[in-house]
């Protein structure tokens, strides 16, 4: 069985993505890595290259402006990356810059892609999700944050990247998938505020209408991480790559767990998922098999 990884990134410095650790948390998994540098403003190319592992293969793209609009880019640039992926893997493993996977879960993962291989009616493979906010002591446990997506698929050329590039979709439906018992750790807003606001402004080019950036450009400088609805704090272990960043952190964030700010609703909502683990009414890019 072989599984190549695919990523795509641009600006990883001026961004400050952790996507050496990325791929670092991914490599003992795949047999190749494809990482789609985009052209920018930084030397990504020399970041990456920096990891140096033999199975690294790089490529490069430049972003159209006509895909900016509503994070569409990333769609067509992960589509892009996963065209590069050998024809001799089964299984393409889809990783973003700012995502880890702890490697406690990795013999679960190699387990389920080798059990599921010969199944064609498995097209992907569903990995729950932790999302990390303001420092890597918190984790936001709303329901404004996705708690599953797909990351390894199929390499079946007709799947395609979806949107903004959080899912896939197979000739316009979503895939069939098994739920594995594998977690994803997402670090993209963990930054400094400065930081977190400058990245914030460097992506407003990709999502917003031209007529709001304007608005948006001219904001704070410092992001404000006590807006939020829900968060609880994270007694569990980082990933071994991720943990000299981790140590490496030079600000300091205090946030109240006790604080919900959820209309009556969500707050009706949250207290059932917490009581029973189901999440009613929720969208889901995917269909389980």
């Amino acid at each position: 069985m072989k599984i190549s990884g695919f990523t795509i990134i641009r600006n990883a410095v001026i961004n400050d993505y952790p996507v050496v650790e990325s791929i670092l948390s991914i490599l003992p998994l795949v047999d190749e890595m494809i990482v789609l540098i985009g052209a920018g403003d930084d030397d990504t190319e020399g970041l990456i290259r920096s990891i140096d592992d033999e199975k690294i293969r790089v490529f490069h793209s430049v972003w159209d402006p006509a895909y900016f609009n509503g994070g569409r880019i990333l769609a067509v640039e992960t589509d892009k990356a996963f065209a590069h992926v050998s024809p001799e893997s089964e299984w393409a493993m889809y990783i973003q810059a700012d995502e880890l996977i702890h490697e406690k879960y990795h013999a679960a993962i190699l387990q389920a892609a080798r059990k599921y291989k010969d199944d064609q009616s498995v097209e992907g493979l569903l990995f729950h999700y932790l999302h990390f906010y303001g420092t890597y002591d918190y984790i936001g446990d709303s329901r404004k944050w996705y708690n599953k997506e797909i990351r390894i698929i199929r390499n079946d050329r007709s799947i395609h990247s979806y949107r903004d590039a959080q899912g896939f979709r197979k000739e316009g439906r979503k895939l069939q998938v098994k739920q594995i018992d594998a977690w994803v750790y997402h670090y993209g807003w963990v930054k400094s505020p400065q930081q977190m606001m400058r990245k914030n402004k460097n992506f407003i080019e990709l999502w917003s209408e031209e007529s709001d950036k304007k608005e948006q450009m001219q904001a704070a400088d410092i992001f404000d991480f006590s807006e939020f609805d829900s968060l609880e704090l994270f007694d569990g272990s980082h990933p071994e790559v991720m943990k000299p960043r981790v140590a490496a952190k030079n600000w300091n964030i205090m946030l109240d767990v006790s604080k919900k700010n959820f209309s009556l609703k969500n707050r009706l909502l949250y207290w059932i998922e917490k009581k029973t683990g189901q999440r009613l009414f929720d969208y889901k890019n995917y269909k389980i098999v």
